[in-house]
C-alpha cells in the first residue's frame, strides 16, 4: 500500500479566515475516507486542494505519478447545450460504452428515466446531480473525490451508490475522499474518517459511528485535564487574593503560574444548542384528508391518490419516497397550499405552519439583505430555558459569529443559509413543523443540534428526508408514498425499502410522455415476468456482469504465464492450455447467458 496523493505543509486561507495551516497528510492506496466537520471549516476547500482546483497559499500537493483523479463538485460543470448522452459519457462512441456491463448498470441506475438526447439545460436539479454523478462513476479513476454525492437522491440511490462504491475497487486498491453530512452513508462507505476543525484535519480509524466514540472518548479526557486546570486556576486564585496586604510577600513564582492559568484560559466555543422556544397553544384538530386526489395537468395518472389520514396535536411523521413520488406535493395539498382535485383537507383554526421548504424559499428575495436586517423583523426577546434571548443571541448559539451577523445572505455557504432559514422558522413560533429535507448542506455537528431541537419539539412534526439516520431519530412513525398512496410501514426504513423494491416503485408521472435512451417512448421492461421472477434475473444478470468484468482480463494473463513455461516441461504446458481453454470457454458460456437474460429482461 503506498501514498497516491501527499499533502506536504499545506496552508491557506481565505479573505478573513485561514482555513487550514500547515497540514501534512496522505492518501493511501486502498483507503476509503470520509470528510467531516462543521460548515465553514474548510471541508470542500480541502477537497478542492486535493484535487488541484485549488493551489495553496503555502506547501505542496503531489500526486503519484500516471494516476487519474475524478471529482464530483458540490455545484457541477455540465453544458446546458450538451445532450445528457455526451454530458454522461463523452465523445465514446455507443458501441464501446453500451457493451460494457459497468456503465449500463450506472447509467440505468441514476438516469434511466431521462431522455438519452434531452438538453441538460432542460433538467431539474436534482437530474442534473445524477446526471454528473453518472458522469464520474463511469470513469475509470485511481481516486474519486466527492462533494455530498447524496444530495438530491433518495434513499434507494444513495444505498445502491454505497453499494457501487464498496465494490468498485478490489481490497487494497482505488481510493476515495467524500465530504458528506449523511451518517448511514459514512457509516457504510467509509473505513477512516478526517476531521477538519481548528485550521487542522485529524485523522480516525472507522467509520462515523467509530468515530464519534473516538472523539467521545477524546474530550473526555480533555475535559478531564480542563478541570484539573479549572481546580488549580481557582487554588491559586483564590491564593493570590487571600488578603492584598499579603499579596507583595507572596513568591513570584507562584503569581506567574496563576497569571499564565489565566492567560490560557480557552475561549468558549459557541455551545450549538438551541433548546425549544415557547410555542402556540395547538387545538385538538391538526389537519384531517378525506379521499384526497391530486393530478398535474397532463399526467397519465394522480401523483397523490385516495389518501385518508388524519393527524393530531404532537404527532411526529415522517414521509417516506422515492424522488418524483410527490412527498412535496403531498406537504402542499397538507399545509393548504396546494388545492386537491379530488377529496377535502381540513385545517384547525389554531394550526401556524412553520415551513422549512427544500430551497429555502424564505430567503430567495432576501439575497441582499444581511443576517442582522433579517433578524430585526422579529421580536426582541423570547424565553428559551428560562432566559429571555435576542434573535441575535439565538443565532449565535446556531453556530454563526458576532462578526458573521453583518454577513449578505448571498454570501453565506449552504449550510449557513439553512442554519438561518430554520431559525427564521423558529422565531415565527409556529405549532406544526414542516420541514421538506432538513438536513440538506447541514453538518454533522448542526444535524446533531437540529436533532436535539426537534427531541423536543412540542407540537406536530411533518418530516420528509433521505437521511435515514435524521429520519429515524426524530420522528415516532413513518409513512411512505409508494404508487400515489400512503400507507404506514411500522417497521421504518428498512420496511419502506422492502417494499419499493418489491413494488418496482417508479416516480409517478408528473409529465406526460416519459422516454427511454434513445429518446423512444420506453418500452415495458421484463413484458411477462412477475416483479419476483424480475428481481431473480436481474440478481443473475448482475452477478454474470460482474463475473465477465472480473474474467475479462484472465486469457491475456494466463496466456502470458503459458509464455513463461519452460517449452520442454510437457506436464506444465498442457496444465497452463487446459486452464486456458477453461477459462475462454467459461466466459463464452457466461457472455451467451448474459445476452440471453439481457433479453428477457428487456435491456
Amino acid at each position: 500500500m503506498g501514498i497516491l496523493i501527499g499533502l506536504d505543509h499545506v496552508a491557506h486561507e481565505w479573505p478573513n479566515k485561514k482555513v487550514i495551516d500547515d497540514l501534512t497528510i496522505g492518501v493511501q492506496e486502498g483507503e476509503r475516507i470520509g470528510v467531516v466537520g462543521r460548515n465553514g471549516d474548510g471541508k470542500s476547500t480541502l477537497l478542492d486542494i486535493v484535487g488541484r482546483l485549488v493551489e495553496p497559499d503555502a506547501g505542496t500537493v503531489t500526486w503519484r505519478g500516471g494516476i487519474h483523479v475524478g471529482m464530483l463538485g458540490q455545484a457541477d460543470a455540465l453544458r446546458d447545450d450538451d445532450t445528457v448522452c455526451r454530458a454522461v459519457v463523452g465523445d465514446v462512441p455507443e458501441y464501446e460504452w453500451a457493451s460494457d456491463p459497468r456503465v449500463r448498470g450506472i447509467i440505468d441506475e441514476l438516469i434511466g428515466d431521462l431522455d438519452w438526447q434531452g438538453r441538460v439545460g432542460e433538467l431539474s436539479g436534482g437530474q442534473r446531480r445524477r446526471c454528473d454523478l453518472a458522469r464520474l462513476l463511469v470513469g475509470t479513476w485511481d481516486v474519486i473525490l466527492m462533494d455530498e454525492p447524496t444530495n438530491h437522491l433518495d434513499m434507494q440511490a444513495i444505498r445502491w451508490l454505497a453499494e457501487h462504491l464498496k465494490r468498485r475497487w478490489p481490497a487494497g486498491e482505488g481510493a476515495l475522499l467524500v465530504v458528506t453530512h449523511d451518517r448511514w452513508f459514512l457509516d457504510e462507505v467509509c473505513e477512516h474518517m478526517w476531521e477538519v476543525h481548528d485550521r487542522e484535519v485529524t485523522p480516525f480509524e472507522g467509520g462515523y459511528s467509530a468515530y464519534i466514540q473516538q472523539r467521545c472518548e477524546r474530550d473526555r479526557q480533555a475535559a478531564v485535564m480542563e478541570e484539573r486546570r479549572q481546580n488549580t486556576l481557582r487554588k491559586e486564585l483564590n491564593w493570590l487574593a487571600h488578603g492584598a496586604k499579603a499579596r507583595t510577600s507572596k513568591p513570584k513564582f507562584r503569581i506567574d503560574a496563576a497569571r499564565e492559568l489565566i492567560a490560557n484560559d480557552p475561549p468558549l466555543r459557541n455551545p450549538l444548542e438551541l433548546k425549544r422556544l415557547a410555542v402556540s397553544r395547538l387545538g385538538k384538530k391538526v389537519i384531517t384528508m378525506k379521499g384526497v386526489s391530486y393530478s398535474y395537468p397532463g399526467a397519465d395518472q394522480p401523483t397523490v391518490e385516495g389518501v385518508d389520514w388524519l393527524i393530531g396535536p404532537g404527532d411526529r411523521y415522517g414521509i417516506l419516497g422515492a424522488n418524483g413520488a410527490g412527498k412535496s406535493t403531498l406537504l402542499r395539498l397538507m399545509t393548504g397550499r396546494l388545492e386537491p382535485t379530488d377529496g377535502t383537507v381540513g385545517i384547525g383554526a389554531s394550526v401556524k405552519f412553520g415551513w422549512l421548504s427544500q430551497h429555502l424559499d424564505a430567503l430567495s428575495d432576501k439575497e441582499d439583505w444581511r443576517i442582522l436586517q433579517i433578524l430585526s423583523r422579529y421580536k426582541h426577546s423570547y424565553m428559551v430555558g428560562g432566559k429571555m434571548l435576542s434573535p441575535t443571541q439565538l443565532c449565535e448559539r446556531l453556530g454563526f459569529e458576532q462578526r458573521e451577523l453583518q454577513s449578505f445572505v448571498s454570501d453565506l455557504s449552504g449550510g449557513q443559509r439553512r442554519r438561518l432559514a430554520l431559525l427564521c422558522v423558529i422565531l415565527d413560533e409556529p405549532n406544526v413543523l414542516v420541514l421538506d429535507e432538513p438536513g440538506n448542506d447541514l453538518d454533522t455537528d448542526m444535524l446533531a443540534v437540529l436533532e436535539d431541537l426537534l427531541d423536543s419539539w412540542p407540537g406536530t412534526l411533518l418530516v420528509v428526508s433521505h437521511d435515514r439516520y435524521l429520519m429515524e431519530r426524530v420522528t415516532d412513525d413513518q409513512f411512505a408514498l409508494i404508487g400515489g398512496h400512503v400507507r404506514h410501514v411500522p417497521g421504518g426504513v428498512d420496511e419502506y425499502l422492502r417494499l419499493a423494491e418489491a413494488q418496482g416503485e417508479e416516480p409517478r408521472a408528473q409529465k406526460p410522455a416519459e422516454t427511454g435512451l434513445a429518446g423512444q417512448p420506453a418500452r415495458d421492461p421484463a413484458p411477462g415476468l412477475t416483479n419476483a421472477e424480475r428481481r431473480d434475473l436481474k440478481k443473475r444478470y448482475d452477478a454474470v456482469s460482474r463475473r465477465l468484468e472480473k474474467l475479462d482480463p484472465e486469457p491475456d494473463r494466463l496466456r502470458d504465464a503459458m509464455g513463461k513455461v519452460d517449452p520442454s516441461n510437457y506436464a506444465e504446458l498442457m496444465a497452463a492450455q487446459k486452464e486456458l481453454d477453461d477459462c475462454v470457454a467459461e466466459q463464452a458460456a457466461l457472455e451467451e447467458e448474459w445476452l440471453e437474460l439481457a433479453d428477457r429482461l428487456g435491456l
